[in-house]
């Protein structure tokens, strides 16, 4: 499937908004309306802390992935990190996730980020399978670091 990826800008915030509170009350995530707009528009507004890809078209975005930057001496430079991926549940399964991360790293490689990892937390993790067919590979026991670039 072919889904497309657009960098979010502040045109997309009220999408993005919906996205990530939906995102967030599947997940059961603590987050209010407040909270969520006061972490998502500096990312739309061009921090380099990080950024917001909407999968889909912009009219209509299928979900979106968050990516948070830091500065790595192992790593030797800029790495990113995938802190939340949504994808709307009626189009769930059709290889739109792992397409868009794909898509966020080669994006990502191209501007000179020398990692892109997830932070699956336990080894038992249920989305681990997800992450492996997105191309990412353990890196670490400790919190179980995948890395994909």
């Amino acid at each position: 499937m072919s889904a497309g990826i657009n960098l979010a800008g502040p045109a997309q915030a009220a999408s993005c908004l919906t996205l990530v509170a939906n995102y967030h009350a599947e997940v059961g995530a603590p987050y209010d309306d407040a909270h969520r707009k006061a972490v998502v528009e500096p990312l739309l507004d061009g921090s380099p802390l990080g950024a917001i890809w909407l999968m889909g078209p912009l009219r209509a975005p299928l979900g979106y992935v968050i990516v948070t930057f830091d500065w790595s001496l192992a790593a030797g430079g800029m790495t990113g990190w995938v802190r939340e991926i949504y994808i709307r549940p009626n189009v769930r399964k059709r290889g739109i996730g792992t397409e868009t991360l794909h898509a966020v790293a080669v994006a990502l490689r191209a501007a000179g980020v020398k990692a892109l990892h997830v932070d699956l937390q336990t080894a038992d993790n249920p989305q681990t399978s997800f992450w492996q067919r997105a191309g990412f590979k353990t890196q670490s026991t400790a919190h179980i670091l995948m890395d994909v670039l």
